[in-house]
């Protein structure tokens, strides 16, 4: 008897990809929309971003973007409370993905509209970072947070910010504020999960940081990518443009200059410089409203260069009885007393008195503005709701030009050798340089 024919057996079923195929790459986003929480961040991120950019003080721009530039708008939230802050940031989210719907790409619309969000933050997490992050992780897929800034010798390892190779917890970074730094990232962004990618994985082939970025928004996470290089950053910012404008960024200006080598796009006209002979008769005014310990040092080789410093009681500032005298001085330096050291919870009174005095400064001068807070107060005192950036003198010091014409130069507190005011100063002033030193 003939034996029954066999009976096929079914194929196994496949085996399940540990990791999701990578997605068909979407509309690369052309331009950028950032969000500062302090001008001279804003400031830095323009520079960084390079090419066709608009640096705005006024969140109300975000209701009708348009052009081709990038644009980076300066929220001013390091004095709100937090839940001002995360919604300050929530507004100008909400404003820009509208404005994004308006104009996206559709049949007989170019793809050139298509924008990138970005936040700006600062590389040693100081400000509202914990809420604001919450705040702008709403409705994306995923947040890539990489606040690593190398050029400051600023690194993220295993989770943990460095600063020269320190922790940031163990370093003095913090001294101005009246609470006690993060120890990580994730305890200082409590408000929403993250998962650390180690450096093994950033410097790996692009498919596997990119698969890596996808699997961690797919479990609800937000990537946070170690970095210690600027190649560590240009690997993140060229994986999130590829994974298309679901993905969002968030950094320090080192991310921001990333994401500007990695795009192609026309180089920002190169902007006329105005004739020396002509900015050589403006008066020079330095605003240093930094609490960092280094500002005497800085302010001491101005001093040297002939400049008139006026040292400011911090008392006396606050309580509105500074009367400054009219100088004809072509270089005036005006600084708040740092001798009592740090003034916790009372800097941005401090900045807007100074500002104030900055603002009624005689001659009109050009500025040059240490801190956020205090380059936010004094343009704010002087009605200026936009710059257009022209250059950078050294890191972070970001030279610009305000509508009227006014020359502005914005540098965090944190930044800068000893030096820098010095560097600012012979930059504008090139001819300072031929003077003799004072004595």
């Amino acid at each position: 008897m003939a034996s029954p024919p066999p009976v096929p057996r079914a194929s196994p079923p496949p085996i399940p990809l540990l990791t999701p195929p990578l997605a068909p790459l979407p509309i690369p986003p052309s331009y950028v929309v950032a969000l500062a929480d302090d001008l001279s961040g804003a400031a830095e991120t323009a520079r960084a971003l390079g090419g066709p950019v608009r640096v705005s003080l006024d969140a109300g721009v975000l209701a009708g973007i348009d052009g081709a530039h990038d644009l980076v708008v300066d929220l001013d939230t390091r004095h709100l409370s937090p839940a001002e802050a995360a919604d300050a940031v929530r507004t100008a989210l909400r404003s820009a993905l509208r404005s994004a719907l308006r104009s996206a790409p559709r049949p007989g619309r170019s793809v050139a509209s298509t924008r990138l969000l970005y936040k700006k933050v600062d590389s040693q997490l100081r400000g509202h970072l914990a809420v604001e992050a919450a705040a702008y992780a709403e409705g994306a897929e995923a947040v890539v947070i990489a606040p690593a800034l190398p050029a400051t010798r600023r690194t993220v390892t295993g989770g943990v910010v460095h600063v020269d190779g320190v922790p940031l917890h163990r370093t003095d970074g913090w001294r101005a504020e009246a609470v006690s730094p993060p120890r990580s990232l994730a305890e200082a962004l409590p408000g929403i999960p993250i998962r650390t990618v180690p450096l093994a994985v950033v410097r790996s082939e692009r498919a596997v940081l990119e698969r890596e970025f996808r699997n961690i928004a797919a479990s609800g996470a937000h990537p946070a990518p170690d970095a210690e290089t600027d190649a560590d950053l240009d690997a993140v910012a060229e994986a999130v443009l590829r994974l298309g404008t679901g993905f969002r960024l968030l950094g320090s200006a080192g991310l921001a200059a990333a994401l500007g080598r990695a795009r192609s796009r026309p180089a920002a006209a190169a902007p006329r410089p105005a004739p020396e002979l002509a900015r050589k008769q403006v008066p020079l005014l330095f605003v240093v409203g930094t609490a960092e310990p280094g500002a005497a040092a800085q302010i001491a080789h101005l001093t040297a260069l002939g400049a008139h410093h006026v040292p400011l009681n911090p008392a006396d500032l606050a309580a509105g009885t500074v009367r400054l005298s009219p100088t004809a001085d072509a270089l005036t330096v005006l600084s708040i007393d740092g001798s009592g050291g740090p003034r916790p919870g009372r800097g941005r009174a401090l900045s807007t008195a100074l500002a104030a005095l900055a603002a009624a400064h005689p001659g009109r001068p050009d500025l040059v503005l240490t801190g956020g807070e205090t380059a936010r107060a004094t343009l704010d005192a002087l009605g200026t709701r936009e710059l257009e950036p022209l250059g950078e003198i050294h890191h972070g010091a970001v030279h610009s030009r305000t509508p009227d014409g006014r020359h502005v130069v914005t540098r965090p507190g944190s930044h800068g050798g000893e030096d820098s005011l010095l560097c600012i100063a012979l930059a504008l002033r090139p001819h300072l340089a031929a003077a003799p030193a004072a004595t």
